[in-house]
């Protein structure tokens, strides 16, 4: 005699015959697509040169130089398959939607919805932030996906992250003016940080092309940065350059967010505030394909000067003030370069001695706290 199914479990019987068979030709596909597949010889081999790196204590704890590796190079669990987490004895109606959930019209459990959120690119900032970006996935940068696990993986690519605000008149400043202003400031963060000759340690010439030449004393200064780099002139408080003999970038995406603000400036015409972030992801010149990323954050100072009242070039910049933080960039090295550590990389150079910061946190001003601290960084 058979047991009378219970409520809401329908019998075989109930179940049509094609129903069954599209349900038993599904399962069996599944089951085949997820099966283990034997790891290939490099990935054995990679695998093993890690558990020995991790045994012997090469992975750097991190610090100003690079990241915290101990917090991001950890992965989270697998999350379990949907059917392990329901268990064995449920209706088979409910194992054919737990297992094919398109045979449910439209899409009741927002999947899909989510994981469009999660790829979607940010919206331009328009506002100082009010905390930082949320916790990132503990996956590695890959040549495939360079920011992979960092908030910058929404963030727009280059140039595209420099959004020019609305325009208006500011005071006696015209709104043709405010424009001109904000599109020069936008042409000297582009040539300092993101032209590519320029990241791959040339001479920055589109970006001081931008700036007024009639402020001698600053030109002078960036160009003996530029040739003969030191603690007291180093051209990446700048311009960010990394050095072709070392690092190489890692594909042709450079990712940016920040905002721009303006005002009426105090040599007759208009200043402009630019804070930005960039991410850099690279890989060594003559190494393994392994991803670093640096993140450098600028804030930038500047004015677009009345030449009729003040003794400027016209169409040119005063650079008033700039500022920056950057993370993951060897301490105490006044080269010209910035030096980014890799996962892989042993421990050198002094020992942190400076707080823990968060490179993607733009809701805070940058804090340099004592000028010789070598901190860490929280990730990268």
């Amino acid at each position: 005699m058979s047991e009378k199914p219970s409520d809401g479990q329908p019998s075989e019987s109930e179940i049509p015959d094609d129903v069954w068979e599209q349900f038993t030709r599904d399962t069996e596909r599944d089951i085949r697509s997820s099966a283990p597949k034997e790891p290939s010889a490099r990935a054995r081999m990679v695998s093993e040169r890690l558990r020995e790196q991790d045994a012997r204590g090469e992975l750097p704890p991190g610090w100003r130089t690079g990241p915290a590796w101990q917090e991001v190079n950890g992965r989270a669990a697998r999350r379990r398959k949907l059917w392990a987490v329901l268990g064995v004895p449920v209706a088979v109606a409910v194992a054919l939607v737990a297992l094919k959930p398109s045979l449910l019209p439209g899409d009741p459990f927002g999947a899909g919805e989510s994981q469009a959120a999660e790829a979607s690119p940010l919206p331009a900032e328009t506002a100082a932030p009010t905390a930082a970006p949320g916790a990132s996935d503990p996956e590695r940068p890959t040549l495939d996906r360079p920011f992979a696990g960092s908030p910058a993986e929404r963030w727009a690519d280059g140039e595209a992250g420099i959004v020019l605000p609305e325009t208006k008149a500011v005071g006696p400043v015209s709104e043709d003016r405010v424009e001109q202003a904000l599109k020069l400031t936008k042409r000297l963060l582009v040539g300092a940080n993101l032209d590519p000759k320029t990241v791959r340690g040339a001479r920055p010439g589109a970006a001081l092309s931008v700036l007024d030449p009639k402020q001698p004393e600053l030109l002078g200064d960036l160009d003996t940065g530029l040739r003969s780099p030191s603690k007291e002139h180093d051209p990446v408080t700048l311009f960010s350059r990394f050095d072709p003999d070392e690092v190489r970038p890692a594909g042709t995406v450079i990712k940016t967010r920040g905002r721009m603000t303006f005002k009426k400036g105090s040599h007759g015409g208009v200043a402009v505030r630019a804070d930005y972030t960039f991410v850099y992801p690279v890989v060594r010149a003559d190494g393994p394909t392994e991803v670093a990323r640096t993140i450098v954050r600028r804030v930038l100072d500047v004015e677009l000067a009345d030449p009729t009242r003040y003794r400027v070039t016209p169409g040119r910049l005063l650079l008033l003030n700039y500022d920056q933080e950057i993370g993951n960039s060897s301490c105490f090295v006044y080269d010209g370069y910035l030096h980014p550590r890799f996962p892989s990389s042993t421990s050198a150079g002094p020992a942190p001695s400076g707080p823990a910061t968060d490179p993607y946190d733009r809701s805070k001003g940058i804090d340099h706290g004592d000028g010789d601290d070598c901190g860490t960084v929280t990730r990268t």
